[in-house]
């Protein structure tokens, strides 16, 4: 996967290309990333890439060409068409759905904003999607897209050891992800539960699968509404419901 962005801080994107699961992602030439600087684009002895916004107010608005420019170049240097997406706080939620769908291109180029945002005029014409990673303001768009490359290069065939994490992971399959135990057997007076201890491998199958059904329910209901509930499953939440202990016991 190759993934093209425009920043005017470049060497922010060092915390991921040289560390972490996204730095042995570019290693292994699974994945490859290119930064382009608008201020590189700038014609003038400032390299101004920003101004006063018309009508007035408060702030810098990014300036079109500059930030054009930058795009442009690496939608040329990019192996196939990308898709470009501007990391804005207007964007549609960033959630596993959409990394899968993201991850099925072979190229993007991510556009960083900053100040007030970019001029609306390479919003409409240079930009195929708008993401956004939560209902917050940040001071530019680095950050969301080194969270968006970071759920990318997990996703991206032979760049995580061991290919079962993907399909236990959180959100993957609707649910979210159970509860986890590893060595000392008992810590500060509380043991880990038996079923996780009896070498049951389809028992241990099970018991994740209620702690994970437990979870959900307990954190993040609303997951329900996008994968309905198996009828094994309505009959545990019902248990959970009535406090029953059995449910209890085997959800966590």
């Amino acid at each position: 996967m190759w993934i093209g962005i425009v920043s005017l801080l470049p060497e922010m994107f060092c915390a991921v290309t040289e560390h972490g699961l996204v730095s042995r992602a570019v290693a292994a030439n699974r994945l490859q990333i290119d930064v382009a600087n608008p201020r590189d684009f700038a014609h003038d002895k400032h390299h101004t890439v920003d101004d006063a916004p018309y009508g007035g107010g408060p702030g810098q608005v990014m300036m079109a060409e500059p930030i054009a420019q930058a795009t442009e170049y690496l939608t040329n240097a990019a192996p196939s068409a990308p898709r470009r997406i501007y990391l804005t706080p207007e964007g549609r939620p960033l959630n596993q759905e959409v990394v899968e769908a993201l991850v099925s291109h072979d190229a993007l180029v991510l556009i960083a904003g900053h100040y007030e945002g970019i001029d609306e005029r390479v919003r409409a014409n240079l930009c195929d999607d708008e993401v956004s990673i939560g209902d917050y303001v940040l001071s530019g768009g680095e950050l969301p897209a080194m969270v968006l490359i970071d759920a990318l290069a997990r996703r991206i065939p032979g760049v995580l050891g061991n290919a079962e994490s993907l399909a236990c992971e959180s959100f993957t399959k609707g649910r979210l992800e159970g509860a986890h135990y590893t060595r000392p057997r008992i810590w500060r007076g509380e043991a880990v539960p038996d079923t996780l201890l009896s070498g049951d491998h389809k028992a241990v199958k099970s018991w994740r699968a209620r702690s994970a059904l437990k979870r959900t329910y307990e954190r993040r209901p609303e997951l329900f509404r996008a994968q309905p509930l198996e009828t094994h499953e309505i009959t545990f939440i019902d248990d959970l419901q009535r406090g029953g202990d059995h449910a209890q016991e085997q959800g966590s």
